[in-house]
């Protein structure tokens, strides 16, 4: 509670400066998750980025300090995101085929119209299993993995070990990958979720069986 005669502080004004500082960080963001779709993670450059962004070289590193910071900051963001929006969906599921299907509903739903996230997450995930891999994107999908790993936990009812849980949400982590690029490539509709409804019933059928024939009997 604010005491007699003491007024609350109003949030500070950006200067000038951080406005501009804010928006050529945000053109650079834009203009990689751009060239990175067109052209991949290892041929990107960030000379390629900069100029997309129509800013300087030097420009670039003044925000970044290198294009592996870069890819790490998009892909914390969009996996702290992606994140966020499945532990929404799922919140109310307790059932393994209804949080399955709430899983892939909420990424559906993220990476609607948003094909450019898609294929950045699709590309950091494949990264992963290299033997170098862009450094850091691994502490986000860990994050990411771990989301999965405790809604199907909750959902199983069954103790199951950290080392099987961790290969059971790489499993979904690339079904469902795999699902949203294959409809999102052969659907002509803008409605992907509609469109691909019965093939989604499918996959969560699919997904619970082999979650249930991989648990300890």
């Amino acid at each position: 509670m604010i005491a007699a005669g003491e007024r609350m502080e109003s949030p500070k004004k950006q200067t000038r400066q951080q406005r501009r500082y804010g928006k050529t960080r945000k053109k650079l963001m834009d203009a990689a998750k751009t060239v990175l779709a067109e052209k991949g993670l290892a041929a990107t450059t960030v000379e390629e980025i900069a100029d997309r962004a129509d800013v300087g070289r030097g420009s670039f590193y003044y925000h970044f300090d290198a294009k592996d910071e870069l890819i790490r900051q998009m892909i914390e963001k969009l996996l702290g995101e992606l994140t966020a929006r499945i532990k929404e969906r799922c919140a109310p599921q307790t059932e393994l085929n209804a949080v399955l299907d709430a899983i892939i509903g909420a990424h559906i739903e993220f990476f609607s119209n948003r094909w450019e996230d898609f294929v950045l997450y699709y590309q950091c995930r494949a990264d992963l299993t290299l033997d170098e891999s862009y450094e850091g994107i691994e502490t986000s999908f860990l994050e990411y993995l771990n989301c999965i790993e405790e809604l199907i936990a909750q959902a199983v009812l069954q103790r199951v070990s950290k080392d099987r849980l961790r290969r059971l949400a790489f499993a979904i982590a690339g079904f469902i990958s795999g699902y949203y690029s294959f409809a999102s490539v052969a659907s002509q509709e803008d409605n992907v979720d509609e469109s691909f409804i019965s093939l989604r019933s499918a996959f969560v059928a699919s997904l619970a069986r082999f979650i249930k024939e991989a648990l300890p009997g």
